[in-house]
């Protein structure tokens, strides 16, 4: 038994994710998680909400409330929203959380005895409307790279270009929109990355299993004109973690707060702090450390992040130098599953302009299986991939109502008519049903090896595959037809069909957990990984009981469709 601990990209506090954001971190790495649990591996599998800088004030004075109270009510709204899409995290956390506190403080002082903190007087800009500095979300203007209007002083949405606030051409201000803005001087401090080029390289090159997508980032940020640029760690915010080194104060850094993306990745240790402190769920009363600390037992741990592209500089630059630079035992990241975007019927998903589905909607019209199994099967892994409503129709129709639904009503409803609601007894199989096996262990071990390898789209298509073959056995055995003949005959076809149920079962529950439960529970099996094809294929005997389930998936109707496409053309309200 492995020990896998997983984390995805922590959403920001400010509103619900779209569609987008769920697909390029959040769940795939639950597929992950609930594979990896399947198989009988030790997981913790960890996420929070982002909730400091210039994104959760933004939206806190929005929405009219202060930031602490706008924090927590999205906070419960994330929450929930992730476990009606089913995800399994051991623990959802908060990145303003006092254990997140305590570390981030932690680290700074680490890095400040390490040299690696040098204190900086910087030119800033300061908004004469507002009366305040605006630190990089708080300035709006267009990308000097790729000349996007709306690039925010962090980082260019459009193109992932990091960027200075003064970098930006017209700048304004995102709270008053006020074009009165002036350069100040401030001062600030900066974490020395440039003194780690050389051990980054050196780890990143040793990473040659990372999918290319994220290799390719990460020496892009590392080796592209000046290199890794140091990066000021603080800001003139009200709403944050205090800068202090440990528990001692910071001279000189009176009023100011950590920046949101140095104390952001560190959330994820926190995370796992906030779970144990939470006595929450089986293995945290062996404390956190275990997961965390290579002289306290996460030696033996294998750590995978899942994020978007635009995340990737962050974690494997960023936060490794953080890590690195503390000079503490702590655990690396060993693998980070990154991804493209997932664009939305001709444009772009978007937080910012409210374009696309969101999370809430998408569950207001449609139960998550059918959410999870498109998006997961079109996962945009390799390249971009798009969202469209048809294609989203036919995929779900043809995949979860034509073949996996329609296999599981017709053969438990022809057992109950020919045999009643109990596995009929009788017959021996024969050549048909030999030959399924040899190809479902096949297909069985391929899926596991596309899974192992977090290759998502191959595995949905092998998994797809399984689905399809017993849908062809069926056709092909034809037991409605053999019944008239040959009696016994049908009831083995019969049996061999209802045992494929709960195989389905155990195979389908990363990707549609719901749908998994209730041909486990029609059956009168509990879910579990299958070790073999031949094994499963006869673990239920003859009058094992079962019921017919009701219908598993609805087909999306070509009136909703439209309704749907109309009514998710604009923008968000």
């Amino acid at each position: 038994m492995a020990r896998i601990l997983i984390t995805s990209a922590i959403p920001y506090i400010n509103g619900i994710k779209h569609l987008g954001n769920l697909v390029g971190s959040q769940l795939p790495a639950d597929l992950y998680a609930r594979y990896m649990r399947a198989r009988g591996h030790e997981v913790l599998f960890l996420c929070a909400t982002d909730e400091h800088g210039t994104p959760a004030e933004l939206a806190a004075a929005k929405a009219g409330k202060p930031v602490a109270e706008y924090c927590a009510e999205m906070w419960a709204v994330q929450d929930e929203l992730g476990r009606g899409f089913r995800l399994s995290f051991d623990h959802f956390g908060r990145s303003s959380s006092p254990q997140n506190h305590r570390l981030t403080q932690h680290f700074a002082g680490k890095l400040a005895e390490a040299g690696l903190i040098e204190e900086v007087t910087e030119k800033q800009v300061y908004s004469i409307a507002d009366g305040r500095f605006l630190p990089d979300r708080y300035i709006e203007g267009t990308c000097p790279n790729c000349g996007y209007d709306k690039a925010r002083g962090d980082q260019c949405e459009n193109c992932t270009k990091q960027l200075d606030p003064t970098d930006l051409i017209e700048p304004r201000s995102a709270i008053s929109g006020s074009t009165e803005l002036e350069v100040r001087e401030t001062k600030h401090l900066y974490l020395r990355q440039s003194a780690m080029r050389g051990e980054l390289r050196d780890w990143i090159n040793s990473k040659t299993d990372w999918p290319i997508l994220t290799t390719s980032i990460a020496k892009k940020w590392l080796d592209d004109g000046d290199g890794l640029q140091d990066r000021g760690i603080t800001r003139d915010l009200d709403w944050g973690i205090p800068v202090k080194k440990g528990d001692a104060d910071w001279p000189g850094m009176e009023g100011k707060v950590f920046y949101v993306w140095f104390d952001a990745p560190i959330e994820y240790i926190a995370c796992a702090a906030e779970w144990v402190e939470a006595g929450k769920g089986p293995g945290s009363e062996k404390g956190w450390e275990r997961w965390w600390r290579t002289d306290k037992g996460a030696e033996d741990v294998r750590y995978v992040q899942f994020m978007g592209k635009d995340n990737v500089p962050f974690h494997t630059l960023s936060f490794p130098a953080t890590i690195l630079g503390s000079g503490e035992p702590w655990k690396l990241v060993d693998y980070i599953k990154s991804f493209n975007y997932l664009n939305y019927d001709g444009g772009q998903f978007s937080t910012s302009q409210g374009r696309g589905v969101f999370m809430d909607q998408a569950l207001e019209i449609l139960p998550p299986d059918y959410w999870r199994w498109w998006l997961l099967s079109h996962a945009p892994e390799t390249s971009d991939s798009e969202f469209t409503w048809e294609g989203f129709q036919q995929d779900v129709n043809k995949d979860l109502a034509d073949v996996l639904g329609n296999f599981v009503s017709r053969i438990t409803k022809f057992c109950r008519s020919k045999f009643g609601e109990t596995v009929p007894e009788g017959g021996g199989y024969g050549p048909q049903e030999a030959a399924l096996i040899a190809d479902l262990e096949g297909r069985l071990r391929r899926y596991e090896a596309h899974m192992d390898a977090i290759d998502i789209r191959k595995a949905a298509a092998e998994l797809r595959a399984i689905w399809v073959a017993g849908n062809e056995y069926l056709q092909s055995a034809a037991p409605w037809t053999a019944f008239k003949e040959d009696p016994e005959r049908a009831a083995a076809i019969t049996r061999f069909a209802l045992n494929l149920i709960p195989f389905y079962a155990g195979l389908s529950a990363p990707f549609i957990p719901d749908a998994a439960a209730a041909m486990a529970e029609a059956m009168d099996v509990e879910l579990a990984w299958p070790e073999s094809a031949e094994t499963a294929l006869a673990a239920l005997p003859g009058s094992h009981p079962f019921t017919v389930p009701d219908v598993m998936f609805t087909k999306i109707a070509d009136e909703a469709r439209e309704d749907w496409a109309t009514r998710f053309a604009g923008t968000r309200g």
